[in-house]
């Protein structure tokens, strides 16, 4: 009896075993079917994503984009999957010490018609009067940092050498964050405390709401910062707000212009390889908002922003690369991916 009843057992147990397994592997199927799903979904180009929003119902998209989205980014930052825009040349193109191949140049109307070029130490700005913050500024990034970034931040101040220049207390109170545009970070840690205070001067800022400031645009800056220097070398950025002639909305009480987006033009060369990449940004982005999903072309980006990026670099290079659309932020070391997992989850 002893014996039948453990046989029993046995079998019960056998049969448990095997259909953990096929669970298991089921499951385990199902994960990858669902990831590739996910991979090829998010991949494509925002408007066809916002097409897609529209037409398919949301337990379709919604599971996509949850599962797609991180997978992408780690998949993406390893090189395996999306491509980037790369212009191979025979001649090293004319990058300079902090724009790379010319300051943006204003050629449609969408572009604020009084920017006045005020440059700092290791950052140029784009000042519009009428906004009262930055058109756009640009930066430069090398690969290492010599100094230390840790330290006290400095106060807001009022940029004395600019009449309009906002005070501090002008943002008190208006839902929106000052947003550096020539990063606090990157600066510090490049050239010093001296210049990280020129990062904190009223002319570096402009209204940016909590969710954008310290959620994609702080990782975009990170991976510029920290990560795509290390795996490209020196990185040139543009930042800037997208106004236009009907966009009206300023601060609470003030008259400071608040943009409608954000965009960043980031550009770096590798060897006899120019590679760029554009991004634009709304104001009503999410907190948990995956900076790739913004990506466009710098065609586009031009097109919008009434300005004409990299105006010195030659047509051979600018045409192909500016129409060319990438689909993933560029990818990173090895060593890296899990400093940037963990960087994306301490901010959320």
């Amino acid at each position: 009896m002893a014996r039948r009843r453990n046989k029993k057992k046995n079998r019960k147990q056998s049969r448990s075993r095997l259909l953990s397994l096929k669970s298991g592997i089921v499951i385990t199927v199902l994960l990858i079917i669902w990831g590739v799903a996910g991979e090829w979904y998010v991949h494509h180009s925002r408007k066809w994503l916002d097409d897609k929003k529209d037409k398919w119902p949301a337990i379709v998209t919604a599971p996509l984009l949850w599962f797609g989205n991180p997978l992408a980014d780690i998949t993406d930052g390893l090189g395996w999957t999306g491509h980037d825009a790369i212009y191979e040349y025979d001649t090293e193109a004319p990058f300079g010490s902090i724009l790379f191949a010319g300051a943006p140049k204003r050629e449609g109307l969408n572009a604020p018609d009084d920017i006045t070029i005020v440059e700092r130490s290791e950052f140029i700005i784009g000042w519009s009067n009428k906004l009262r913050h930055p058109a756009w500024v640009a930066y430069h990034v090398t690969r290492e940092g010599k100094f230390d970034a840790e330290g006290k931040r400095p106060s807001f101040k009022k940029d004395k050498s600019i009449e309009s220049s906002p005070r501090p207390d002008e943002y008190s109170k208006s839902g929106y964050d000052r947003g550096h545009m020539a990063p606090n970070y990157a600066i510090v840690s490049r050239y010093g405390e001296d210049v990280q205070k020129q990062t904190f001067l009223m002319s570096n800022i402009a209204p940016q709401t909590p969710q954008l400031n310290r959620g994609v645009w702080r990782d975009i800056e990170h991976r510029i910062a920290e990560l795509w220097t290390q795996r490209y070398g020196e990185i040139w950025v543009v930042v800037g707000a997208v106004t236009s002639p009907e966009n009206s909305e300023t601060l609470r009480g003030t008259n400071i212009n608040v943009p409608q987006a954000y965009y960043q033009v980031i550009t770096a060369q590798e060897g006899m390889q120019v590679r760029a990449l554009a991004m634009l940004i709304k104001q009503d982005v999410g907190y948990g908002e995956w900076a790739a999903r913004n990506i466009i072309t710098i065609d586009e980006l031009e097109e919008i922003t009434g300005l004409n990026f990299n105006p010195d670099l030659p047509e051979f290079i600018a045409s192909p690369l500016e129409a060319e659309l990438p689909s993933r932020l560029w990818p990173i070391r090895v060593r890296d991916i899990l400093k940037q997992i963990w960087l994306r989850y301490r901010s959320h």
